[in-house]
């Protein structure tokens, strides 16, 4: 069975160059961290990637991105808009930013058509997570039941920390079947001398298991799931408060929404991966010591 990996790269920068975090060189061959979710992907049994950008960075990004991309995998794009709307609907005044996930998802309706992956462009997820999803993708679904049958990767919360300051984490309960019952979305995580702790405004810790599964926006899906998600869209839109300028609709409430429905079931894939991503500017060399230790241990060849 095909799969396809969907790569959400609509919120890089207006131009390439310095200071955008998805195209910095953070491996010891010069490699960004797309370089690496493709590589993994492959390796995995992915056989096409779609990026997901916004129309406007297109010659560029297949230029900087997708002409390498296209020499190891079949390679398709979708792009983001922000009046990229249903039929009766216009951007309120003042709206500068797309819609969140569940949009982008959407912008990709016409090139996905076949059980797929969702990632982040700038998060690192390691290899184990895209065999997991792999191998889960490429078992026969039946949605006529009506639940969608979803699966996500689960990272230990503390293998997702920055030393750098507090992150935020959908912290995942989950039932004794590997199940997801639901998510928290939980602010400023940080880490501590014990492990990991919710800080609050006034400096008080809750401390908090660092084996808890979080998610870091990894979702396995079906493609009819995008039919639920254009269903969807349009209810997002019409409960938008008048005014409302920066609502998103985010892949993670709509999953929590289905479950709250008993629509859906989501199969939690743990893994002790090391999730990596550049949340704060003084993260950038802790990842690039990372990457260059996985090159060391022979991971990653120097060069991909």
């Amino acid at each position: 069975m095909e799969t396809t990996l969907a790569v959400m790269a609509a919120g890089i920068g207006s131009r390439f160059g310095k200071g955008i975090k998805q195209l910095e060189p953070l491996g010891p061959g010069g490699q960004i961290i797309m370089d690496y979710s493709v590589n993994d992907a492959i390796a995995a049994g992915f056989d096409k990637v779609v990026f997901i950008i916004r129309k406007d960075l297109e010659k560029d990004f297949r230029e900087i991105i997708g002409k390498r991309m296209e020499k190891k995998i079949h390679v398709e794009y979708a792009f983001q808009e922000l009046d990229a709307l249903p039929e009766g609907f216009s951007v309120p005044e003042g709206r500068k930013k797309p819609w969140g996930t569940g949009q982008a998802i959407l912008a990709a309706a016409d090139v996905i058509h076949e059980p797929f992956a969702v990632i982040n462009a700038d998060d690192y997820y390691g290899r184990e997570p895209y065999r997991l999803l792999h191998e889960e993708l490429s078992r026969p679904h039946d949605n006529s039941d009506g639940v969608q049958k979803i699966s996500m990767a689960g990272f230990r919360l503390g293998n997702t920390l920055s030393d750098n300051g507090g992150v935020t984490r959908g912290v995942c309960h989950v039932d004794e079947k590997g199940r997801l019952t639901g998510i928290s979305e939980t602010k400023n995580i940080v880490r501590t001398r014990d492990g990991a702790a919710v800080r609050a405004a006034d400096g008080t810790e809750t401390p908090l298991d660092v084996d808890n599964l979080v998610s870091m926006n990894m979702w396995g899906l079906q493609p009819d799931f995008i039919d639920i998600l254009r269903d969807g869209f349009v209810d997002f839109l019409k409960n938008l408060p008048e005014g409302d300028l920066t609502s998103e609709y985010l892949l993670p409430n709509i999953i929590d929404m289905l479950l709250r429905e008993n629509s859906a079931e989501v199969r939690v894939l743990s893994t002790k991966e090391t999730w990596f991503g550049v949340t704060y500017q003084e993260d950038k060399e802790a990842v690039r010591a990372a990457f260059r230790k996985l090159t060391d241990d022979g991971i990653y060849p120097e060069k991909f």
